[in-house]
Formats: C-alpha cells, structure tokens, sequence
C-alpha cells in the first residue's frame, strides 16, 4: 500500500521536478527552483512530513487550444511537484489497476495516438466479425468536462482504492484546492448549483468584488495539473465498467471526455445512451447533445481529430480533419506576427512544426503536409533567405 513516505522521499520530489520542467524549463521560476533544488526539496519534504504544507494559489489565464478556449489554473512549480509526486507515487499506481485497457489518456505509453489505433484495430475487427461495414458508432462528448467533476463523488471513488487514509485526506486537501467561491449566487442558485452545468469560462468574467468567499462550490479540478488529468482519467470509470463489463461493448474505447462505441444495431445503441445518461446525472456530468451522434460507419466520422472510414472491402482510411487542418495553418500564420514581435524564436516555431508534422505522419497526410510545408517555407523560409532565421537554422544544424 502506498502511503505519504513515498510522496515525500527526496527522490521522489526530485523525479517529480524533473518530470514537471519538461516545456517550461525557460521559466524564471523554474530555473530559480532548480537553482536551489535540494534546498528547495528538503522544505517541501518537511512540510509534507509535519503537515504544514499549504499550496500557493492558482495563476489564471484563457488559453485558446485547438480551436478551444479553456480556463487554465497553473501552479507554483513547488506546487506542482508535490502533485506530480502524488500522482506518480500513489494515485497512478493504484488507480491504474482498475482503468480498462481502452482508456487512453494520460497512462505511461498510451495516449492520443494509442487512442486513435485502438479505434482503428476495433473497426477491423467489426469487420472481420460482420464481413461488412453496415454498422454504427455511438460517438460521446462530455460539455465542460473538468468544469464539472463533483469532489464529493470523486473522493468517495478515490477512498475505495486508497487504503492509507493519511495519504487519502491529503489527496482530499489538494482536491478541494480547486473549490469555486460562488459568494455571488442567491439561496436558491446555491442550492441548485451541483446539478447545473458549470462554466469556469463564465466565472472568470464575474467581478472579483463579489467573490467574497461566503459560499464555495466543491466541483471543478481546473485545467493545468497533474491531479485534473488523473481526475478526468479515473472519475468515469462507471461509465467504462458499465460498457465493457456489464454490456459485453468490445469496441469501445474512451479518450478523457471522448468515447466511441460501435455496434451493428442503431437502436441498441440509443439504448446504451440512455443508460449512460443515467450514470452521468449521478455523477453529474452532462452530456453535449450537439457533439454527441450515432453515425453510420460507411458514412465516416471525426474522432480526436481524424477522419475515419470503412469501407466495403473493410479497409480503414485514416485522414487529417479539415478543422485540424486549418488550425494548424492559422497557427502557423500566428506563429510569423509573434516573431515579428519577438515574442518567439524560429526555433521554437520549428520545434511546434515539426512536432505536428510528426503526429500526422501516421495517417494518410502526404497531400497536407506538402500544402503545409508550401505555407510554411513561404512564412519562415523564402523571406529570410540569405540571412535572418534562415542563418540561425544553420547555425542550429551546424551544432
């Protein structure tokens, strides 16, 4: 059984730090941390062991993601040390054991991509089950999903698997970190606020003035940490077990707050719906009628960004979604006003493009990313060659 040891032991705070840097190395911050490292590590070591460690507080900002623009809660890099140490040291190993091998987020060697081959594997195996393509998927998106994860549903979840209770109520003190100060509601909005869809987008606009501290709201884990990630990963496991286990769904899969269910019977699954519907007003998720469809699998659909089909033959085809990819031009086209500015480096450019091009090298992209390499050679290439950014590529290649 792990227990609060384990967070604690130095070389797990020190694993923890170098694991949180990674992308945010640059920081001040962070440098001034890792400056003092074993310093800064023996005293957050004996504040987890007395009991007086207070987390610092959140720094809030708006960030537009894939299209997305969501509420981020970013933490002190103390603060979120102490969180990768609890993750890594309790809440992983023990939670893990009772994820199902289709849901793939934020688990060591899975992820997006690991997602995205599971719904292709599952679509062949439909295939070679039914000889056919006459099928359907059941395609499920959560509205506000992290917005709404309920700490009293979660930490009752959470104390059936952790058995060490010193451990389990500071898991408890970081969860409630996350609490929302809903002071400016009436009685009856108070009253009614765990069963309405919550929008941290919204609140961040609410004046300050009125957050006085007087009612808080236990629901929400934020955008931005360690313990929302695990948090999305294990708070719908009902819904997991539900499908896999007591319905027998073999291609199913789910991706946080994205799940896919194929099955050869559309009526079957608005059933389905309707039981996991159930589930989620008991945990209180809410279910986005917009983003949620049962579509026919010859008709191909859009999952984590990529179009899918299968055809007749029982070939799976894998593309780039346009929504991805005028994302991506967008951003490119962003990226050239910010070194413009110089508020970013050519390096840092490469270094984004690049790593995009590797994630959709794995499905049928050659056309995209010939388009793409066009744009990005007319932005970043063509207007500097001879000189500027193109001698600091060379002079990057030459080290």
């Amino acid at each position: 059984m792990k227990d609060m040891r384990s967070v604690y032991d130095a070389n797990s705070l020190i694993d923890a730090f170098n694991k949180s840097k990674k992308g945010t190395a640059w920081k001040e911050s962070v440098q001034r941390y890792e400056a003092n490292l074993l310093r800064n590590v023996n005293k957050t070591q004996k504040e987890l062991k007395d009991g007086t460690y207070e987390q610092m507080g959140f720094y809030e900002f708006d960030l537009n993601e894939r299209g997305h623009v969501r509420h981020i809660k970013s933490m002190h890099i103390s603060d979120r040390v102490v969180q990768r140490s609890v993750c890594d040291n309790v809440l992983v190993p023990e939670l893990s054991k009772y994820l199902t091998y289709d849901n793939g987020a934020s688990m060591e060697g899975k992820g997006i991509h690991f997602a995205r081959k599971r719904l292709s594997t599952h679509l062949h195996k439909f295939y070679r089950k039914h000889k056919s393509n006459e099928g359907y998927v059941l395609l499920i998106d959560f509205s506000k999903f992290f917005d709404n994860i309920v700490h009293d549903g979660l930490i009752k979840e959470m104390r059936k698997k952790i058995g060490d209770k010193e451990t389990m109520s500071f898991i408890e003190k970081l969860i409630d970190t996350f609490r929302v100060d809903v002071s400016y509601m009436t009685d009856e909005e108070y009253a009614n606020c765990m069963k309405t869809l919550y929008n941290a987008l919204e609140h961040a606009q609410i004046d300050k003035a009125k957050l006085t501290g007087e009612k808080y709201m236990r629901k929400s884990v934020g955008i931005g940490s360690q313990i929302s990630q695990i948090s999305g990963v294990y708070y719908p496991t009902r819904i997991d077990n539900y499908c896999k286990i007591v319905k027998g769904m073999k291609y199913y899969g789910r991706y946080m707050d994205d799940i896919y269910i194929i099955h050869e019977d559309k009526e079957y699954l608005k059933g389905l719906l309707n039981d996991i519907q159930g589930i989620c007003d008991e945990l209180g998720l809410f279910i986005n009628p917009k983003k949620t469809q049962i579509v026919k699998l010859s008709h191909g659909f859009t999952f984590l960004k990529i179009k899918y089909n299968l055809t007749e033959t029982g070939k799976v085809q894998e593309r780039i979604s346009k929504d991805s990819v005028t994302r991506m031009r967008r951003k490119l086209k962003k990226f050239r006003k910010l070194m413009d500015a110089g508020e970013m480096s050519f390096d840092d450019v490469r270094c984004a493009y690049a790593s995009w091009k590797g994630g959709v090298s794995h499905y049928d992209s050659y056309n995209v990313v010939k388009s793409m390499d066009k744009l990005f050679d007319e932005l970043f290439i063509h207007p500097f060659i001879g000189g500027g950014h193109r001698d600091e590529q060379n002079n990057n290649e030459q080290k």
